[in-house]
C-alpha cells in the first residue's frame, strides 16, 4: 500500500544539532569500532572492543592492528582498503575471521578525514551475496514506470529487499510508503539519524579515548542515536531502521525501512540497500531526459 500524499513532518534540524553538541559520539553496542591511522595503528576503539578481538581497548591504543589479528586476513582487508582509496564510499568484507576464534564477523570501512573507521557485526545466517543478489531483478521491475507509480514500485520493492515492516521514499516534496500492517505514529522524517539502527531502546558504547569537537565517528554507520532520534522513533512505533541516501535531478532522496522489533544489523542488507537506492536514483535521472 502506498500513502503518496502523507504530510512530512521534519523533526527540526536545530533541536538535533543541540542534542550533537552535548552528547558524545557512542557506538551501538551489538556492534564493534575501531579507528585506525593510514598505516593501521589504532587510535581509537569501542569499549566493547574484547568481543570482536579477544584485548581490552586499553592495550589497543597506538598499537598496530596487525599485532592482534591473522596476517592473511589484514593482508585481504589492506587489499581490499586499497581500492577504497581516493573514494568516499564504504567497503565491506563479509564472514571474516580475523583471530584464532571461529567466530565470523562482518566487517565495513571508509576513509574519513584521514582516518580508517572500522566497524564489524557478528555475520549472520544468511549465505553471503544472497541479499545483493536480489537488486538486479527488483530493478528491473521499474522499467517503464514512471510519476507516483514509480515511486510506489520502488518503495515496494525495498520493502521486498530489505523485509522491513514498512519502507518510506523521500524525495524532495514527493513520497512513497509501503507498509505491512499499521504503526501506532506515521513515518516522519527525523534529522541526524545513523544509517542502521538496530535497536532504538539498545545500549550504547563509548569510544576510547574521547575526542572532542567533531570526531570522525560522527560518520559510523553504527553510530548510536541521539536521545532526540530515540525519542522520534519510540513515538513512530519504531524500533530498527535502516536508510539509504540517494540524489537524482539535483534533489536530495532517502529510502528508510522501519520495524516494529529490533533487528540484528546487517551489513550487506544495507549494501544491497544502497545499491538499489543508486539504480533508482539512475531510473530518475533518464526519466528526467
Amino acid at each position: 500500500m502506498s500513502d503518496a500524499g502523507a504530510d512530512v513532518e521534519v523533526m527540526p534540524p536545530e533541536a538535533s544539532s543541540a542534542e550533537q553538541r552535548v552528547e558524545a559520539v557512542r557506538l551501538q553496542a551489538d556492534g564493534y569500532f575501531l579507528e585506525l591511522s593510514l598505516d593501521w595503528i589504532v587510535r581509537r576503539a569501542s569499549d566493547n572492543v574484547h568481543h570482536f578481538l579477544g584485548h581490552s581497548h586499553v592495550v589497543l591504543i597506538e598499537e598496530p592492528l596487525g599485532r592482534f589479528v591473522q596476517a592473511q586476513a589484514l593482508h585481504d582487508l589492506r587489499n581490499l582498503f586499497s581500492r577504497l582509496s581516493g573514494t568516499t564510499g564504504i567497503a565491506r568484507a563479509y564472514r571474516v575471521r580475523l583471530t584464532e576464534d571461529r567466530k565470523h564477523f562482518d566487517i565495513a570501512f571508509q576513509l574519513v578525514d584521514g582516518r580508517v573507521l572500522v566497524e564489524a557485526v557478528p555475520s549472520g545466517d544468511q549465505w553471503v551475496g544472497q541479499a545483493l543478489g536480489t537488486v538486479g531483478g527488483l530493478a528491473a521491475g521499474l522499467a517503464g514506470l514512471s510519476g507516483q507509480v514509480l515511486l510506489d514500485a520502488a518503495a515496494r520493492r525495498m520493502r521486498a529487499l530489505t523485509g522491513f515492516d514498512r519502507v518510506t521514499l523521500d524525495w524532495a516534496d514527493e513520497r512513497a510508503e509501503s507498509s505491512r500492517g499499521n504503526f501506532t505514529g506515521p513515518a516522519r522524517v527525523l534529522a541526524d539519524l545513523p544509517p542502521i539502527v538496530s535497536n532504538c531502546d539498545g545500549a550504547a558504547v563509548n569510544l576510547y579515548p574521547a575526542e572532542r569537537g567533531q570526531p570522525s565517528a560522527a560518520a559510523a554507520l553504527l553510530r548510536a542515536p541521539s536521545d532526540f532520534a530515540r525519542t522520534g522513533l519510540r513515538e513512530q512505533g519504531v524500533a530498527a531502521t535502516l536508510s539509504a541516501a540517494f540524489s537524482a535531478g539535483g534533489r536530495d532522496g532517502q529510502f528508510r525501512g522501519d520495524s516494529r522489533t529490533p533487528r540484528a544489523p546487517g551489513f550487506e542488507i544495507h549494501a544491497a540497500a544502497e545499491l538499489f537506492a543508486q539504480i533508482f536514483a539512475m531510473r530518475l535521472e533518464n526519466e528526467a531526459r
